[in-house]
């Protein structure tokens, strides 16, 4: 696959393009804290997984290195670094300039992140005009070269097709394609893959590990799913109720949790047959040394 506007052989190095030391999180209007530091260090081509039940924070920990927390909820201790540039004294203007050209996002439902009275591939080269300094043609041209490497049939076709017209794995292709467009380092896919059936997530899966591997992206993955951080992941955070649990190399957390909650999710998980899933890329590496 090829990605317009990218180069083969993307190197890969350890440097830290996403830097998360003690991240705290609170709700203002409650004097709650809903996070309780969270650190992690992700590298180019490297990918994390931030797995737990619903209102663990994950969700608010993505939305924090986003800078799109709620209203009222802030971070409130610790740091984050997103590509060498501490977050905390970014005004609104470079937070804009941030998302979609260094940092992109790809979320649960694409359908609510799309406009439905306007073609998809239309609203994917508004993106590239308005942002990427594209002309008309060139941005449709650069469109549809997108929604082909995101592994969508007939590129042309899918340009003038409305939301209602698209499945639910061909919008979230056209919001991963959005999402790339403007060739961030980083990604965040949250719960990307969740309500799709079990081979178009796989699809979506392979796809993102293909988008990975040949960008050179950083990624972050969040699911309630073991299986999915399984496949994808490097490295595993375990998080409950705002803490992080248990945190390391995603063969280890999986193969030999040390903390009760991580075997109750494991456990869970294994009579889906999470063991054929444990073969992790960094396990992969390991064998073809």
């Amino acid at each position: 696959m090829t990605i317009p506007g990218s180069s083969e052989g993307v190197t890969v190095t350890e440097d830290a393009v996403l830097d998360l030391q003690d991240v705290r999180i609170h709700n203002d209007l409650d004097d709650v804290e809903l996070v309780h530091g969270v650190s992690l260090r992700l590298g180019r081509g490297r990918v994390v997984g931030i797995v737990g039940e619903s209102g663990s924070g994950k969700s608010l920990t993505c939305r924090a290195v986003l800078g799109i927390l709620p209203e009222l909820i802030e971070v409130s201790g610790g740091s984050i670094t997103l590509l060498g540039r501490d977050t905390a004294g970014l005004s609104p203007a470079e937070w804009t300039a941030l998302r979609g050209a260094s940092i992109g996002a790809v979320f649960q439902d694409p359908a609510s992140y799309l406009n439905p009275s306007i073609p998809v591939g239309k609203q994917l080269s508004e993106v590239l005009r308005v942002r990427g300094g594209l002309r008309r043609k060139e941005a449709r041209a650069r469109a549809v070269a997108l929604f082909e490497a995101v592994r969508l049939r007939d590129p042309e076709r899918v340009y003038d097709r409305y939301v209602h017209e698209l499945s639910g794995g061909m919008l979230q292709r056209v919001l991963i394609a959005i999402a790339i467009s403007l060739e961030p380092e980083i990604l965040i896919a949250d719960e990307a893959t969740t309500a799709l059936d079990a081979t178009v997530q796989a699809e979506i899966l392979d796809l993102l590990a293909e988008l990975t591997e040949r960008l050179g992206l950083a990624l972050v993955l969040v699911s309630h799913d073991l299986a999915v951080v399984a496949q994808l992941c490097d490295e595993v955070l375990v998080m409950r109720d705002g803490h992080v649990v248990e945190q390391g190399p995603t063969e280890r957390i999986l193969r030999a949790p040390r903390e009760e909650y991580t075997r109750l999710l494991v456990a869970e998980h294994e009579q889906y047959g999470l063991e054929r899933y444990l073969r992790t890329p960094a396990a992969r590496e390991l064998e073809n040394v």
